[in-house]
């Protein structure tokens, strides 16, 4: 698994947070609403924003075990932990086996992840919360679809390129990118969970300057890697960054949350 800077994920932390599906965690808080104490399982935590994100939803007291194949963002999770949560970590490359991370844990929860996974991945990640009988919260998958205000004339080329990057091997093998959401609430509900989905889109306005400027880099970086000719994203971002900075720029990212759990739970 391919990793995210610790400054990119304190930029785009509170637009997440924002951007997280209420309904979807009013059922999370519902499931566990009537148990003393929850153990989750954070998959690819990073710093721990899915942590501080749900952690208000589920019983105050909280055992948390939080994996990533980083060391310094392990450790930026563990010192963050929210106040009565106990935290621990376990140093783990995603895209190997995941059984003993997701063992004896009443909940697993990820965020961003899923779009970056293969299918066979995805398909090993069901199988076993279906045998485990484990609901999974999964947040803010990316589903291509991209709204850029005002619209310049190489937009819909770039965007298309940056889905087709989506797409590319990100540790797992073949990433499902845009499709990730769609396809897995098809498999979790196929093998007999209960899906709750509902959409959880950044939206960045005139004052989101810094967070703007950085993922129309990323984008620009990803559609030259596809080969979009560099003269059409020299002239794309030169309009985007412009429109920016003069404080014209508006975006919406397409995001998806779901909660999946075992039939027989609430």
């Amino acid at each position: 698994m391919r990793g995210f800077s610790a400054q990119w994920l304190a930029l785009r932390e509170p637009y997440d947070l924002a951007a997280r599906n209420g309904t979807v965690l009013d059922a999370v808080a519902a499931t566990f609403a009537d148990m003393p104490a929850v153990t989750v399982t954070d998959l690819g935590c990073g710093t721990g924003a899915t942590m501080r994100a749900i952690a208000a939803c589920l019983p105050a007291q909280q055992n948390w075990r939080l994996v990533d194949n980083d060391h310094v963002l392990l450790d930026a999770a563990r010192s963050a932990a929210p106040a009565g949560a106990s935290a621990t970590t376990l140093a783990l490359n995603l895209a190997g086996a995941i059984e003993q991370a997701v063992d004896g844990c009443d909940l697993v929860a990820t965020s961003a992840l899923l779009d970056l996974v293969s299918a066979a991945w995805l398909d090993r990640l069901v199988a076993i919360l279906a045998r485990q009988s484990r609901p999974l919260y999964a947040a803010l998958s990316y589903d291509g679809v991209v709204t850029l205000s005002p619209e310049t004339r190489h937009d819909a080329a770039v965007i298309a390129a940056v889905n087709r990057h989506q797409r590319t091997d990100k540790g797992f093998g073949p990433a499902l990118g845009p499709d990730a959401a769609r396809i897995a609430l098809d498999r979790f509900r196929r093998a007999g969970f209960a899906v709750l989905e509902g959409r959880s889109d950044w939206q960045f306005g005139a004052s989101d300057r810094e967070i703007q400027m950085e993922i129309l880099a990323g984008w620009a970086d990803a559609a030259g890697e596809i080969g979009v000719d560099p003269s059409i994203l020299v002239e794309w971002l030169h309009e985007r960054r412009d429109n920016v900075i003069s404080g014209r720029s508006q975006m919406r990212v397409g995001h998806i949350d779901f909660f999946s759990t075992p039939t027989g739970r609430r």
